[in-house]
């Protein structure tokens, strides 16, 4: 039987998202290899020491590293980030070959699970990227609204982001997409609170989601629901607010599991360009990614698998 990683899980109070390249794979390559096989021990190991800190970590692997590292076959839909242009908006692609997507309700668990993680794997990586986020009050970005509302529950969440039949060999994976965006908190704040939840497509106090007719097209909610026959399509979102007041640093840490990337990618395509072009997401008068990287996140069988053949 085949196990999914942890991607379906309760929302937790911190997270640490880290990037790393791998700048030699024939170096690298034991270790990450053996690395996938350690994994859920050192999880365990970590956890024990708070049972009630739910701390969990999800791993996945871009796809520049995934031949050198595995060999064939590959998943069907892996590919590198694709790199969005628009009238002045950026999509941006940046490198990545492992991702790690650490979960709990301390942030000292994540931190303690990451130094052993990177300790394991030594020079075979070099971290380009590292964010630490936390839970905002009741489940809000940095911009005021809450994020995620509309995440699909319970046995829905894994039938809509866990491979099943269409890709046979990596049943029980998933492919994830990241993306680290900044906000203009100033410009945002100095918005009235009616143009606000209309960029949003929510209000802002109640969460409750504006009516067709006063939402308008370019509505960040409008533009990312993606309904094919009939039904919507759903991804699974765990984005978290960052940032630092001394430097002026505020963000939001989006994070997409999707059964296919094409579902993200067309979001983020409605987003940037429009739908129709031209009606792009306000959002993005105030926020911009400055990462973005594609991820295929195998299921547990076959990272226990990859450990176990890893000499």
């Amino acid at each position: 039987m085949t196990v999914a990683q942890p991607v379906v899980g309760p929302l937790t109070r911190a997270a640490i998202f880290l990037t790393l390249r791998c700048p030699s794979i024939p170096d690298g390559r034991a270790a990450l290899r053996a690395l996938c096989g350690d994994l859920p021990a050192m999880v365990r190991g970590v956890g024990f020491r708070e049972p009630e800190g739910t701390l969990s970590c999800v791993v996945g692997f871009g796809s520049t590293v995934w031949e050198p590292l595995f060999g064939a076959p590959r998943p069907a839909e892996l590919h590198p980030f694709a790199e969005i242009r628009a009238e002045g908006r950026h999509a941006v692609a940046t490198p990545g070959d492992v991702f790690f997507h650490l979960r709990a309700d301390r942030l000292d668990l994540c931190f303690e699970l990451e130094s052993q993680i990177l300790s394991s794997l030594g020079s075979a990586v070099v971290a380009t990227d590292e964010v630490q986020g936390f839970r905002y009050f009741d489940n809000r970005d940095l911009l005021g609204f809450v994020d995620g509302t509309e995440n699909p529950q319970g046995s829905a969440a894994g039938a809509a982001v866990l491979i099943g039949e269409e890709d046979p060999a990596f049943a029980g994976g998933t492919y994830v997409t990241v993306q680290k965006y900044l906000h203009d908190l100033s410009g945002w704040n100095a918005l009235p609170t009616e143009q606000q939840e209309r960029i949003v497509g929510r209000q802002k106090l109640s969460d409750i989601e504006l009516t067709e007719s006063a939402k308008p097209g370019y509505a960040h909610n409008a533009l990312t629901k993606i309904v094919e026959n009939g039904a919507e399509v759903q991804i699974l979102r765990d984005s978290m607010p960052f940032g630092s007041p001394a430097k002026g640093e505020f963000g939001t840490y989006f994070i997409g599991y999707s059964r296919t990337p094409r579902t993200t990618e067309r979001m983020l395509q409605n987003m940037f360009v429009g739908n129709p072009p031209g009606q792009y997401d306000r959002l993005l008068d105030f926020s911009r990614p400055v990462t973005g990287s594609l991820f295929f996140v195998p299921s547990a069988t076959f990272l226990e698998h990859a450990g176990s053949t890893s000499s």
